[in-house]
């Protein structure tokens, strides 16, 4: 027999855009954005088993054990399992959703839910985030039901729902994980697929939504001395934040080693006030952001620092910067001050410094060295739900991805054929590199 790499080959690109082709299909009914779309993450599950079932030990008498786990109606996860013959010898590629996010098609270029091909372009939603994961960790396992090669590893695919919006818990990998369905995923590397740009992706931010709500006092825009415009607080008081943050959260020594693209941040992304005519200073308005933080700090002692900072400032808002020789944020005369009310979103992630010397890293580093021909690990403050808790759970995880980081979340999404079959030949590397470990 010869070695795993040439059992199994290289991606089979017909078969692989033949399933693509029906899971993009299904792409408009696993659109994720409650309350308004809910994913029937079923729909999907449908075509990977109709692809996998034939060499599965329950209908096809083949080597695959395939067990399609349900928390909530037609919300469906999967694991698949192809034996080895070393007890406690794992590795497993998790991560792969069966969601997507929304996509409008009066904006795309191209039908969005159905599956077109440019060249070496496969088009539509879903296709880098992350059905082409999907369709691609499939057909892997499809290869070993085929092939049958004899591993000492049990590989072990999971592909999950409800990825992209965790408001509604108790539905994918949490769940999951709570039963101890994952259980046995802690015994070797653990491969999250769902990145991009076909390198290992070592490092990611936690995320903090906040929004600060400014109240002053309206009036005439032309007798601006009686108000307190709270457009003026709110904009020195976001300044007088983002310098305590900056100093309290500075770039960490590891950022440069994890190769992170930015350090932390705390920014502003959106503004709305009431409304009214030009020439009224309104009572209050709204400054939203984010906290995008590096895993070298605590997500919770930034929220907490957020909140200490809008406290001091109230506390002291007549030492606050001013705009103009009228401006101010005390009224004595009426016993009125501004003021300034911070918020956040309950949902948060930490961020995620994967383990560099972990063997299931160095194994992924040397098989995308090996097929890409180089190796670039990159950290991002993007966030990705979900993988801090296993990696706290004690799975050594790491993270890649084969499709296009330019396209993740974006109109006119695509990936490449090319790409995916890279990614193929990357965990057919990875399989193959550690059937050679002994221990």
């Amino acid at each position: 027999m010869g070695s795993v790499e040439e059992i199994l080959g290289q991606l089979d690109k017909e078969s692989y855009v033949s399933l693509l082709s029906k899971l993009i299909g299904e792409s408009k009914y696993v659109q994720n954005n409650p309350p308004e779309l809910i994913p029937e993450e079923d729909r999907v599950v449908k075509h990977v088993l109709d692809v996998l079932l034939p060499h599965s030990t329950t209908s096809g008498g083949g080597p695959l054990i395939v067990n399609h786990v349900t928390y909530v109606q037609g919300r469906g996860n999967v694991i698949i399992e192809y034996p080895g013959t070393v007890p406690g010898k794992v590795l497993s590629f998790v991560g792969c959703h069966m969601d997507v996010v929304t996509a409008n098609p009066d904006e795309w270029d191209f039908d969005p839910f159905s599956l077109s091909i440019d060249g070496d372009k496969l088009q539509g939603r879903g296709t880098t985030d992350c059905l082409g994961h999907v369709a691609l960790v499939t057909e892997l396992m499809k290869r070993l039901g085929e092939t049958k090669p004899k591993l000492q590893s049990t590989v072990i695919v999971v592909l999950i729902a409800n990825e992209e919006n965790s408001s509604i818990p108790g539905v994918g990998v949490d769940e999951l994980v709570k039963h101890g369905l994952l259980d046995k995923l802690k015994q070797g590397p653990l491969y999250w697929i769902d990145t991009a740009d076909k390198q290992p992706c070592i490092g990611t931010g936690g995320v903090l939504a906040w929004r600060l709500r400014t109240i002053g006092k309206l009036f005439h825009s032309g007798l601006p001395h009686k108000a307190i415009n709270p457009l003026e607080l709110s904009m020195e008081a976001l300044k007088e934040i983002q310098l305590r943050f900056y100093r309290d959260f500075p770039p960490h020594p590891k950022e440069q080693v994890y190769k992170f693209a930015t350090p932390s941040t705390m920014k502003p992304t959106q503004w709305s006030y009431p409304g009214g005519g030009i020439n009224i200073i309104p009572n209050e308005c709204t400054i939203t952001g984010d906290v995008r933080l590096t895993p070298f700090y605590n997500i919770l002692d930034a929220r907490k620092k957020l909140q200490e900072y809008v406290e001091d400032i109230n506390g002291n808002i007549e030492k606050l910067g001013t705009r103009g020789p009228v401006s101010k944020y005390v009224l004595p005369e009426e016993n009125l001050r501004g003021r300034l009310e911070i918020s956040f979103d309950e949902e948060m992630m930490s961020g995620v410094a994967c383990d560099l010397d972990s063997r299931g890293f160095h194994v992924l580093c040397k098989a995308t060295e090996e097929v890409v021909g180089y190796v670039k690990p990159y950290s991002i403050t993007g966030s990705l739900p979900l993988i801090r808790e296993l990696q706290d759970e004690g799975f050594d995880v790491q993270t890649a991805g084969y499709g296009i980081m330019a396209t993740y979340h974006a109109q006119n999404e695509y990936c490449l054929l090319n790409d995916m079959c890279q990614g193929f030949a990357v965990f057919v590397s990875i399989i193959d590199q550690l059937e050679g470990d002994t221990s």
